[in-house]
């Protein structure tokens, strides 16, 4: 299983190109891609999503939210703010869904390479990691 984050999802929706793109498709094609809770609510949020797109958010698994979660996630961005790093709430909430579930994340955003360093979060396709 691997996690999709909402921007490469959009990437791969709107026929951008990259290996975030690559991965999502393979992971699509697969039938291995999961969304943190967080993403899905992303996406879904925007009041113009196609209902084509509704309908492959419906049938991709979402990662569970596990006992203590909130409280791992609140630790996890209180660490990281202690450190100086930037710890946007979304991108830590989507952190924790993955490091819980033990699964790489898919994104194009390089702010999530600071929770690589910092909690060894696995990451596939972000810009600065190759």
């Amino acid at each position: 299983m691997i996690a999709v984050d909402s921007s490469s999802l959009i990437a791969y929706l709107s026929g951008g190109r990259g290996a975030d793109v690559d991965a999502t498709a393979l992971a699509l094609e697969h039938r291995q891609a999961a969304l943190p809770p967080v993403v899905l609510t992303e996406l879904v949020s925007d009041p113009a999503l196609p209902a084509d797109v509704k309908t492959l958010l419906a049938s991709l698994p979402m990662l569970e939210v596990l006992g203590g979660y909130w409280e791992r996630a609140g630790l996890l961005r209180a660490r990281m703010l202690g450190e100086g790093r930037r710890a946007p709430l979304a991108d830590t909430l989507i952190t924790q869904s993955c490091l819980d579930h033990d699964v790489e994340l898919v994104t194009r955003e390089s702010d999530f390479i600071a929770f690589a360093h910092a909690a060894g979060l696995r990451l596939l396709a972000a810009r600065s990691v190759r």
